[in-house]
C-alpha cells in the first residue's frame, strides 16, 4: 500500500476512534492532537521515513485507550503495523504502577518500530508535561513523571539519536524550569 495513502486513513481511524477523547491539560485538548504530535516528532525531529513507525505513531494509543482490537487494526493497516501497536500497549487489567514497570521492563526489548514509537511517545508526553501538563498533577506528581520518562527511554537508547537528544534537551529544560520554581 502506499505510505501516504495508509498514514492519511490512519488519520481517519484514530481521529473516529479517539474523538470522543480528551487530554488532561487545563484547555482538555482534544486527543487525537497527541498522536498527531508523535507522528511528527518522529517525521521532523527523528528523520523516521517508516511507513510503519509513521503509521503505528498515529494508531499507538487507539488498542489501549479505545477498545480497538488487534484483528482490526491488523484487517486495515497490515499485522505489521498491528504488531508495532501492540508491542507499545499497556494492559489495563494490570495496576497502574505494574504497567509503569513494565514499560521500563520491555523498552529495550522492542521491535526497531515500537521503539521510535516510544520514544517519540515518551517526547511528546513530556513535553506536555512542561507546556501543558494534567490541570489535577502538583509538581511532585509532574517530576515523578518525568523521572519515570527517563527510565522508559534508558532502554531505548541507540533507537534515534536525533530523538534522544530532543528528549535530553527537553529533560534539561523540565530540570531548569524546576530549579527556578
Amino acid at each position: 500500500m502506499e505510505p501516504t495513502g495508509i498514514l492519511l486513513r490512519a488519520l481517519v481511524f484514530a481521529a473516529a476512534r479517539h474523538r470522543d477523547q480528551r487530554r488532561k491539560d487545563a484547555l482538555a485538548s482534544p486527543y487525537i492532537n497527541h498522536p498527531i504530535a508523535v507522528a511528527t516528532a518522529l517525521w521532523h525531529e527523528g528523520d523516521v521515513r517508516d511507513p510503519v513507525a509513521l503509521t503505528a505513531a498515529i494508531l499507538h494509543d487507539t488498542i489501549e485507550d479505545t477498545g480497538t482490537t488487534e484483528a482490526e487494526l491488523a484487517a486495515a493497516f497490515g499485522a505489521e503495523i498491528a504488531a508495532v501497536v501492540v508491542e507499545v500497549t499497556d494492559d489495563k487489567s494490570l495496576p497502574k504502577l505494574r504497567r509503569k514497570e513494565l514499560q521500563i521492563e520491555h523498552a529495550p526489548h522492542l521491535s526497531p518500530a515500537a521503539k521510535l514509537v516510544k520514544l517519540a511517545d515518551k517526547l511528546c508526553n513530556l513535553r506536555d508535561i512542561i507546556d501543558a501538563p494534567p490541570a489535577a498533577w502538583p509538581h511532585e506528581r509532574r517530576a515523578a513523571y518525568v523521572a519515570w520518562t527517563r527510565d522508559v527511554v534508558a532502554g531505548l537508547r541507540g533507537a534515534c539519536p536525533p530523538l534522544e537528544a530532543a528528549f535530553d534537551a527537553e529533560q534539561a529544560r523540565w530540570a531548569a524550569a524546576a530549579a527556578g520554581a
